[in-house]
């Protein structure tokens, strides 16, 4: 068994099953990819793909724990590379970070500034997806660092820190008849069509909650991945808006009236999410630091290494 092997694994699994696109992502040959495959199955004495002919279709069972396995493995490696890389060139590389959408428009491109400020020759790279998708990432070595709600610690191969605590407003244009209530009820919301992030979301859940205890079922109109795209939907009048409080700017939605609903729905917290036991970079704790300055590197050290 070889490391080369257990990239391999990974590449294939990332890449949907298809042996041709890992050997796109690894530079090398369908036919490389398939026998380093071959070779590392032998050497187990277990199928670790489940086949239909000579395509990959799925995972077996035990294929399953070998790639959970093979993961942890590829990431302590990429680990081993990144200790290297901190010794020869501490303010040099790479810092690529899993995050939503609405913590990557509206919250950290002040945290992005300071950061380029300090680390000019890091270059940084955003992953955007729901957040299943930014722990899955970061679990499999494809980012360094996950930003997101709560759906962050579900994930065995992460460890969460909390940053910040947020709630959501309902927005609607200015003359809709939920801007003249004095103080906003469930009730009053469920009379109109909702729009409201996607059940992928984990705020999502929240938002259900909070309409199935007062015995309410919602209308939902239109479910979104994307703040922008919750309000551009309001702006054509399809419905009334549930948005992250933060995704709300005054001075730019100005045709957007916001209405407070932290008293209706439970707040949610943003978490950090990190790989157990991979080493982070020292520019990468200065980064989680800006984000989150109520964490310490060493609160940070000792969630990652369990010590």
């Amino acid at each position: 068994m070889n490391l080369q092997q257990i990239k391999f694994l990974c590449a294939v699994v990332d890449s949907g099953f298809s042996v041709s696109d890992a050997a796109n992502a690894q530079f090398t040959t369908q036919p490389v990819v398939s026998k380093h495959i071959k070779a590392l199955e032998g050497e187990l004495g277990l199928e670790i793909f489940e086949r239909r002919g000579k395509r990959f279709v799925g995972l077996t069972r035990a294929g399953e724990e070998a790639f959970a396995i093979a993961k942890r493995l590829n990431g302590d490696a990429l680990s081993l590379k990144s200790l290297a890389s901190d010794i020869t060139h501490a303010k040099e590389g790479v810092l690529t970070i899993a995050t939503t959408h609405t913590q990557a428009r509206y919250v950290l491109p002040r945290v992005i500034s300071q950061f380029q400020a300090k680390y000019p020759s890091v270059k940084l790279k955003l992953k955007q997806g729901n957040p299943k998708q930014c722990a899955d990432w970061v679990a499999g070595s494809e980012a360094d660092i996950a930003i997101a709600t709560e759906a962050l610690s579900l994930d065995p191969l992460l460890v969460t820190l909390p940053c910040y605590r947020w709630n959501r407003c309902v927005i609607a244009p200015p003359k809709h008849p939920l801007v003249k209530e004095k103080v906003l009820t469930i009730e009053a919301l469920s009379k109109y069509p909702l729009i409201t992030y996607d059940n992928a979301f984990t705020g999502r859940t929240q938002i259900d909650r909070a309409f199935a205890s007062a015995g309410v079922v919602p209308n939902v109109a239109l479910t979104a991945l994307d703040s922008d795209v919750i309000k551009t939907y309001v702006r054509l009048n399809i419905g009334v808006g549930i948005l992250a409080e933060m995704a709300y700017e005054p001075k730019v939605d100005t045709d957007l009236k916001r209405i407070d609903a932290s008293h209706l729905f439970a707040p949610s917290i943003t978490r950090v999410g990190l790989r157990r036991n991979s080493f982070l970079r020292r520019f990468a704790f200065d980064f989680i630091v800006l984000f989150a300055p109520s964490l310490k590197r060493s609160e940070i050290e000792e969630a990652v290494f369990g010590k």
